[in-house]
């Protein structure tokens, strides 16, 4: 399976964007998803979680209340809902894949990555 993410872009603050997350090459079907971002000069950090079909989530506490993770599994994509946004949300936003879990809250659990995004959060 491949991640595409799409949907970054230079936003301001308190304003929202969407990013998606197709899959293609083989359907992500049973895999557990998630979301991560790296600021720089900042470690990875693990933001969001959902699982297989899709009814349980995980938000970091970062963003709990202001992002929202989701997929439409009809379209093997994941989404990520971003609202009311903090200029230390600028980051390069990535997704992954869990092939082994349908539901994983560890960053080593996610062994398929996309290519990352870019969000940019002016003040």
């Amino acid at each position: 399976v491949q991640l595409q993410a799409s949907g970054g872009g230079l936003v301001q603050a308190g304003n929202s964007l969407r990013l998606s997350c197709a899959a293609s090459g083989r359907t992500f079907r049973s895999y557990g998803m998630g979301w991560f971002r790296q600021a720089p000069g900042k470690e990875r950090e693990f933001i969001a979680a959902i699982s297989w079909p899709g009814r349980r989530t995980y938000h970091a506490d970062s963003v709990k209340g202001r992002f929202t993770i989701s997929r439409d599994n009809s379209k093997n994509t994941v989404y990520l809902q971003m609202n009311s946004l903090k200029p230390e949300d600028t980051a390069v936003y990535y997704c992954a894949a869990s092939t082994l879990f349908q539901y994983s809250l560890s960053t080593s659990s996610y062994d398929v990555w996309g290519q990352g995004t870019l969000v940019t959060v002016s003040s």
